[in-house]
């Protein structure tokens, strides 16, 4: 049997029942998105049921041009989390079995954002001076600093109101392994402060029109107990992970990885191990709702991956056999209409396809480790400390 866990990253369902406690009341990552582009036309997901999910909710707001489905195909619910947090480790995290209370640590927007001590020591240690240290977007700070960056090398280092330790440098100074090397460095520093990633953010470009390259690599804190990878691969089924996936795990619980770093070439690697391996677990991350859309709130480009997710799904329904499973699902929201650039505290969409196997309502999950002890269950290994299967 296989099962593919596809992560649509940040795409949220309406605000979580804590939200004004993370100052996002208000937000629907889903249902903003249709709004805004007049409407949504999602065939695949709504057939599966995407537009029932919404009646599930307190106040559930429904996805305009996603209609509820008189038969979907597709078993339907919601989750919430419980984990302090909303950003990609805990959700990720959540989803694999784990709970985080109390979460990361966060940062005030500065400057300066992390402390001299930290900043000290992290120059010496690498041998160059920081700029920035402070909370900003990723596009914004290099725009505005990536000409400093490079003419004498320093790094460009911000956060956000995730637990992020952000470093951003010039390729035509620093090369992709030393940012690395650096980012490193960084993950050793960070960790007595609970901060659950630094990030390499490699850009190139000159004379302030600066762009991002893909070449980005996420450095993790370790988790503080076996997730269900690794109890999967520990019973001898095999993990393969697609996009970001390996960096949110520090490769532990992972057979083979295929680092992809958009939507398309993550669909593409879907469909290859699909393809070519005879069992396990598929575990993918789609990154681009995330990163290139939701932080930027650009309802436009958020509501064109959509639809272009919705377009490949309908090709890779048709090629999954009876006995295997699909799970679709998000870590976090991040409302492209709503205020700030950050991630937005949301239910996540659920929805569990089996071939030939009629939908059901599964409600709301108080927790994203539900899928974690409905996998363990499915391939009949030792139930996980937490959640209710399927």
């Amino acid at each position: 049997m296989k099962v593919i866990l596809i992560v649509l990253d940040s795409v949220g369902i309406g605000e979580a029942p804590d939200a004004d406690r993370y100052g996002d009341a208000g937000s629907a990552t889903l249902q903003k998105t249709a709004t805004s582009v007049g409407g949504l036309e999602l065939p695949e997901l709504q057939r599966l049921g995407l537009g029932n999910i919404p009646a599930l909710l307190p106040h559930g707001i429904p996805i305009s041009g996603v209609q509820p489905a008189a038969a979907p195909t597709a078993s339907f619910g919601a989750m919430r989390e419980v984990s302090d947090g909303k950003d990609t480790i805990t959700g990720h995290w959540e989803i694999a079995g784990l709970e985080m209370n109390p979460g990361f640590s966060t940062f005030p927007e500065g400057p300066p954002s992390f402390s001299l001590e930290l900043i000290t020591e992290f120059e010496a240690r690498v041998g160059r001076k920081v700029i920035g240290n402070r909370a900003a977007s990723g596009t914004q700070i290099v725009q505005e600093l990536g000409d400093q960056a490079l003419e004498d090398g320093r790094l460009i280092v911000y956060t956000s109101s995730d637990s992020v330790f952000q470093i951003a440098a010039h390729t035509g100074v620093i090369s992709i392994e030393e940012l690395y090397r650096i980012c490193s460095i960084a993950r050793e520093l960070c960790n007595p402060l609970r901060i659950g990633r630094v990030i390499a953010r490699p850009f190139t470009g000159s004379g302030g029109t600066f762009t991002r390259t893909k070449e980005r690599r996420d450095f993790s804190f370790e988790t503080s107990e076996q997730t269900i990878l690794e109890a999967l691969c520990e019973a001898g089924c095999p993990v393969y992970a697609v996009g970001k996936i390996e960096d949110i795990f520090n490769r532990k619980g992972i057979t083979e990885s295929d680092h992809t770093p958009d939507n398309l070439s993550s669909q593409v690697a879907v469909e290859r191990f699909y393809r070519e391996k005879k069992d396990g677990l598929i575990f993918a991350n789609f990154i681009d709702f995330d990163m290139l859309y939701g932080h930027r709130r650009d309802p436009k480009g958020y509501a064109a991956a959509l639809r272009q997710t919705d377009a490949w799904l309908g090709d890779f329904l048709a090629c999954i056999e009876p006995s295997d499973k699909l799970i679709i699902t998000a870590d976090h929201g991040n409302d492209p209409t709503f205020k700030g650039a950050d991630h937005t505290r949301e239910y996540v969409p659920l929805l569990v396809y089996e071939p030939q196997t009629p939908g059901q309502s599964l409600g709301i999950r108080n927790g994203f480790y539900d899928i974690a002890q409905s996998l363990a269950s499915w391939f009949s290994i030792d139930p996980m400390p937490r959640g209710i299967a399927f």
